[in-house]
């Protein structure tokens, strides 16, 4: 195997998953970006960051990015003798946007660029594969990777084969979002700790009526999408953690904004369209702040 010379840059897109009622299964890629660079070098391990986290994430072989190019390295079939590596943070950290799937998606893509013909090697939805089980679940990883809007999950045994899968999906071009973040974080492992074992018949009814609803209104129906973001699964189990968001929710939800938590939160995603965007970012609440973003159509790429 051969290591190309020079650096490798990739550009990943914020995320943001659930969309309300799509627990676990839908994403969205966002224009929001980090960028990184890496090469190869003949020993030791170079961490530089910049940006979101920078005072926060470690220098060492435990940085996410940097295991997630391991893991790829191995899937290659060699490691290279040293590494360096630059990352340029824009997506918040623990906010919902999905900063640890930019992470793991930047490192996998990375360490393939870094191989000559890794491409051949290990092919897209390989690696999509890989950086979901690092994940451990696909709905960031799969926006993050692929772009665009997914449906993502994976298959049980012996119904399946076991494997995570992503299908992409149309998304109308009239769809932006605003997305509100809070100046506080909240860990995922702390936000799913508040789900319960159970849910009522009824509302997992609900939800799944709504998820399949939310897909129709993103690919060409947004009038629909106030109705189709309502979501009976996790949001409302979740205010402990994030009063302040999931009031601000319903504050925009009482107006007909179609409004979600991103994610596992605290973020608060809105969608909007051009011309809606200006008087949505007027709303967010002091100490916070916001982004008019578009959908990031071609996820994660190398520049």
């Amino acid at each position: 195997m051969t290591f190309v010379e020079g650096a490798v840059r990739v550009r990943v897109p914020a995320t943001s998953a659930n969309l309300g009622p799509g627990f676990d299964a839908l994403g969205i890629a966002l224009s929001l970006h980090d960028e990184l660079e890496a090469e190869v070098r003949p020993d030791g391990l170079v961490i530089e960051v910049t940006g979101a986290g920078a005072e926060d994430v470690p220098r060492d072989e435990s940085h996410l990015v940097v295991r997630s190019m391991r893991a790829a390295f191995e899937a290659l079939g060699e490691q290279p003798p040293g590494l360096r590596l630059s990352c340029t943070n824009v997506v918040p950290h623990a906010r919902g946007l999905g900063s640890s799937s930019a992470a793991i998606v930047a490192g996998v893509v990375l360490a393939r660029g870094l191989v000559a013909g890794g491409a051949l090697l290990v092919d897209d939805d390989a690696l999509f594969r890989l950086a979901a089980r690092l994940e451990g679940h696909p709905d960031n990883v799969a926006p993050a990777f692929y772009g665009g809007f997914t449906i993502s999950g994976k298959d049980t045994p012996p119904e399946g084969e076991g494997g995570f899968y992503s299908v992409g999906s149309a998304v109308d071009p009239r769809v932006e979002v605003v997305v509100f973040v809070p100046p506080t974080p909240v860990s995922t492992a702390v936000a799913r700790g508040l789900l319960p074992a159970r849910v009522p018949h009824a509302e997992a009814a609900a939800d799944a009526g709504r998820t399949a609803l939310l897909v129709a209104a993103l690919a060409g129906q947004p009038e629909h999408l106030w109705r189709a973001t309502r979501d009976y699964l996790h949001q409302s189990y979740r205010r402990p953690a994030m009063a302040d968001s999931l009031a601000l929710v319903d504050e925009l939800r009482d107006d007909q904004v179609p409004a979600v938590v991103s994610g596992a939160g605290p973020t608060v995603l809105a969608f909007t369209d051009a011309s809606g965007a200006a008087a949505l970012r007027a709303r967010c609440p002091d100490g916070w702040t916001s982004h008019h973003l578009t959908v990031d159509r071609d996820g994660a790429v190398l520049l």
